[in-house]
């Protein structure tokens, strides 16, 4: 007999729930355009100081990834553009982990590629608000 231990068997719930979570937010987004729906959280730094943070745009992005406009989702925001691939290479990575115990390569893992992601984030945050 095969027996599942308790600890694979709440991974498999965290699991299955994630993928859920990110199905229905997808739904969502698909079905409601973040700049006319009003029920879409504010960005509370740009209401505090009127400039705009790195995250700023996402959820308009990824309305309009939804919808197929990459054009579009890249001039609300560029940065969360480039860097999906890369999450998705992650989330696919520790999917196939959990799931099959299998490991793949994991070059975006090392602390250089975090640390390069940081300053990219702050030198982003700043150019977005100079012009």
């Amino acid at each position: 007999m095969n027996f599942r231990s308790p600890t694979s068997l709440i991974w498999n719930f965290f699991i299955v729930t994630g993928l859920l979570s990110v199905a229905i937010a997808g739904v969502v987004l698909y079905v409601f355009d973040p700049e006319t729906a009003g029920f879409f959280p504010l960005c509370a730094f740009h209401q505090l100081t009127g400039w705009e943070c790195p995250g700023c745009g996402s959820l308009r992005a990824l309305h309009q990834l939804t919808h197929g406009n990459i054009a579009a989702a890249w001039r609300f925001n560029p940065l969360l553009i480039a860097v999906m691939p890369f999450a998705g290479w992650l989330a696919l990575r520790e999917l196939v982990r959990l799931a099959f115990g299998w490991r793949w390569p994991g070059i975006i893992t090392r602390p250089i590629v975090g640390w390069s992601l940081v300053v990219v984030t702050v030198v982003f945050g700043i150019a977005r608000n100079m012009r």
